[in-house]
């Protein structure tokens, strides 16, 4: 209810977006009209206000076009049933429905010039510069589907509604009194003695009888059940599955090298060393104290700079940031200081200091990788043709074994494998193309069936039969007595450790000190300080720490370790408030969260008042007629 009514107040005015355009349209602003349309039957009536169920239709589409938009692909009417969509829609439309109907008995309204002024505030049909464009307004609202007209009569709505939802809960604050209690839950730390209690108190479990494990087996016979497994053949048709290097000649490959040579090269580099002047005096005076006999470095000393600064970088001839710097240095030896030269920053000085010439590989060591990649764009061209000649094989009655030896496919069989990619030995089949949908189509069809394609990779397919199905059955004890004692040995040990830290924590409750339980258990008693309520604490879990505040000062509890490996006994023996714990001490977002959270209550209490109050009626036949429209 909380976006419904957010949504009713105005989010024409706070949303630029055309998709929040498009949504508030659909589902508010298409509310209160006359009733027409399909079957000319109203499908939600409030009062004297109704829905129409072209209008419910029309919300309906728009909600189902933004949802496919979200999970990215087209939602059918029974994945809406099952998302609820059509129940979204009817409680939007009833909310808003009554909203109007109370407008229409308080006899709110909205002048020309207010609906001229909200229309030319909205940011959706604002231009570059801020200001209300005419041509945005129309293409904006063609976009959405929808008439000028009736934007401006939904924007009317909108706005009147807004001025029930902001004389409810306009300026609603949460109070200093619940803030205070806040920080108090919150900021309240505790300190904590416990005593893990581990496994090793009650072990080794001693091996079960034959009629101790008989029982466990049979109480538990589900979980060592067989699963359904499918035997699976499969032929993947990818351009790597097809390339054929053999067709290609060493013609072709010499051609291509020549055509490509750039790709096998790695160009010439150089480190470049930059001294910018202030103006072309100073520029010329350095160049000729080189001349002069100084060195490079006594001019970067001289105008107060370092190595570093002088720096400019590694480069090829196209990544030097300044075109004559580029030009000049790919022309000079090694440690050789340029001329003046007239830099994008001003005069500038350059010396090169290491050069890496250009590296070309040779036709033979890059011969096979041609050659490959030259099969694989083959392969790509005649991939839908091959794929067109196996189903066409298929068609003429050849089996996939048949059509995939014809086309020099590999056909790959898996012998055994259930619904979650398991062998019946428990070993993962991690190699499947197109896994979840491979799986997921074989368990869904009959065996010696031709099935569909299935798409895998950018551009390829897997073609697929299930050859023999061997059904889900329960296995024997004999099968499964290794795994069936191990896991009734953990369960016993868990029971007997719980059983014995129950008995623990009785004594402790008792009045037992901490200290002689430990000793007999041959452990010592740890400490925790400063327990804060949402830590996530390493030795306790955010579980264990739950279950450490759920208890006063003084009190007791047992729970598990994060790492499951031991029973905590523990007792709370100090709690500390916080020294500050006023309204300013809870943050200034979560102060929003809480009256936002307070204000949509009231809102909620106000449509379910307004529901009671006008008789509200749903026609589902006619919702039904506006969905088979």
């Amino acid at each position: 209810m909380l976006d419904t009514l957010r949504t009713a107040a105005g989010t024409w005015v706070a949303k630029a977006l055309l998709l929040m355009l498009v949504v508030s349209f659909a589902v508010w602003g298409i509310s209160g009209q006359l009733a027409g349309g399909i079957g000319g039957n109203a499908v939600v009536t409030a009062g004297g206000t109704s829905v129409s169920a072209n209008e419910f239709r029309l919300a309906y589409d728009r909600q189902l076009s933004v949802l496919s938009q979200q999970i990215g692909q087209r939602i059918t009417r029974e994945q809406a049933t099952a998302f609820g969509i059509e129940q979204q829609v009817l409680s939007q439309m009833v909310a808003g429905a009554v909203l109007d109907e109370q407008a229409r008995k308080m006899g709110l309204g909205l002048s020309k010039d207010k609906l001229a002024d909200l229309t030319r505030q909205d940011p959706a049909f604002q231009g570059p510069g801020g200001e209300f464009d005419r041509q945005q307004f129309n293409y904006v609202l063609q976009q959405a589907g929808m008439q000028p007209n009736d934007y401006l009569t939904s924007r009317g709505k909108v706005a009147i509604r807004q001025q029930i939802v902001e004389a409810v809960s306009d300026g609603m604050k949460a109070p200093d009194a619940f803030l205070r209690a806040v920080a108090l839950y919150r900021g309240e730390d505790r300190t904590v003695d416990y005593l893990p209690l581990p496994k090793s108190l009650v072990e080794p479990v001693e091996e079960p009888s034959a009629d101790v494990l008989a029982k466990w087996f049979e109480e538990n016979k589900k979980s060592y059940a067989a699963p359904e497994y499918r035997k699976i053949s499969y032929v993947k048709l990818e351009p790597e599955d097809i390339a054929d290097t053999s067709a290609i000649t060493d013609e072709q490959i010499t051609a291509d090298y020549e055509t490509n040579k750039a790709k096998f090269s790695t160009p010439e580099t150089r480190t470049i060393e930059q001294i910018v002047f202030k103006s072309p005096e100073a520029a010329t005076a350095a160049r000729g104290s080189i001349d002069a006999g100084s060195t490079f470095e006594d001019l970067v000393k001289a105008e107060g700079k370092t190595e570093a600064d002088v720096l400019l970088g590694t480069f090829a001839k196209d990544k030097v940031p300044d075109n004559a710097v580029a030009e000049a240095a790919f022309k000079m030896q090694a440690n050789e200081v340029s001329s003046v030269i007239q830099g994008a920053f001003g005069p500038v000085l350059i010396r090169v200091t290491n050069i890496k010439p250009e590296v070309v590989r040779p036709l033979a060591e890059v011969k096979e990788e041609i050659r490959n990649e030259l099969a694989l764009v083959e392969a790509n061209r005649v991939l839908l043709d091959v794929h067109d000649s196996y189903e066409d094989a298929r068609a003429a009655g050849s089996s996939l074994r048949e059509s995939a030896g014809n086309l020099k496919l590999k056909v790959v069989t898996v012998d055994a494998i259930d619904r979650a990619a398991l062998r019946p030995d428990g070993s993962v089949v991690n190699d499947l193309p197109s896994s979840q949908n491979l799986l997921a189509g074989a368990f869904e069809t009959e065996a010696n069936v031709e099935n569909p394609a299935l798409n895998v990779g950018s551009n390829g397919f897997v073609f697929y039969e299930v050859e023999g199905i061997t059904p889900a059955r329960d296995r024997t004890l004999d099968e499964v007595r290794e795994k069936v004692v191990a896991d009734w040995k953990t369960a016993e040990i868990q029971s007997r450790l719980a059983a014995k830290a129950a008995e623990l924590e009785k004594r402790l409750k008792e009045g037992a000190a901490f200290e002689t339980l430990a000793a007999e258990i041959k452990s010592e008693k740890q400490t925790k300080r400063g327990l804060k309520r949402e830590a996530d604490d390493a030795d306790f879990g955010k579980p264990g720490v739950a279950t450490v505040f759920g208890v006063p000062q003084g009190g007791t509890g047992l729970f598990s370790s994060p790492q499951d490996d031991a029973q905590i006994l523990f007792k709370v023996t100090e709690v500390f408030e916080p020294a500050s714990a006023g309204p300013d001490s809870v943050d200034e977002e979560q102060r929003n969260a809480f009256s936002s959270g307070l204000a949509d209550d009231l809102l909620d209490q106000l449509v379910a008042r307004l529901q009671s109050e006008y008789t509200v009626t749903v026609d589902q036949a006619a919702v039904q007629r506006a969905l088979a429209f």
